[in-house]
């Protein structure tokens, strides 16, 4: 880790908050297509989940209780990103483990993490802990800092504003698809 750098804790991170202006994005998914928020949103809201990575049991849950529901986020015009500081061959572990159908982009650098004010590095113990359980923080990320997302859910509008977010810095408390299809306009 760069000395230098000022990493934020899982408390500093506090989210975009509903009305703020979200800053457009570019990441890559598994095939390398390009998705930019500015472009998912002609089409309609943007369901943005990031998550932590393969190694998360709290995380596949979440994206296996998606899987089985996306299709009424698509009914209701509206599309779904998955955002995680995960690389490609990581990915592909995510989406063995859930079957995930939806768009999963890499988090290179953390640029979108950071945008979104999710960005944390957890605890040194925190950290042993995760890597002990498969996360291979330092192998799976674009860099060593062995930084995280906090698993928030945001809906963007075509006006790139978050109409609606689920933010809980406590990793077990993720949104439930009965509230994000209640705040889709």
């Amino acid at each position: 880790m760069n000395a230098n750098k000022i990493f934020k804790s899982v408390t500093q991170a506090k989210g975009l908050k509903v009305g703020e202006t979200v800053t457009d994005f570019s990441a890559k998914d598994i095939f390398e297509k390009t998705y930019t928020l500015s472009n998912l949103t002609q089409n309609g809201n943007v369901v943005v989940i990031f998550i932590r990575g393969q190694w998360c049991p709290f995380c596949n849950k979440h994206l296996k209780e998606l899987q089985e529901q996306f299709h009424k986020i698509y009914e209701k015009g509206a599309s779904v990103v998955v955002v995680t500081p995960e690389k490609s061959e990581f990915i592909k572990k995510t989406i063995e483990k859930t079957g995930a159908e939806f768009t999963i982009l890499y988090d290179e650098n953390y640029k979108i993490a950071k945008a979104f004010d999710v960005l944390f590095l957890p605890n040194k113990i925190t950290r042993l802990m995760y890597n002990t359980l498969g996360a291979k923080l330092k192998e799976s990320h674009s860099d060593n800092s062995e930084q995280l997302p906090i698993p928030a859910t945001f809906i963007i509008s075509k006006e790139m504003k978050v109409t609606w977010r689920h933010f809980d810095p406590d990793y077990k408390k993720r949104s439930k698809m009965a509230d994000i299809l209640a705040n889709l306009a």
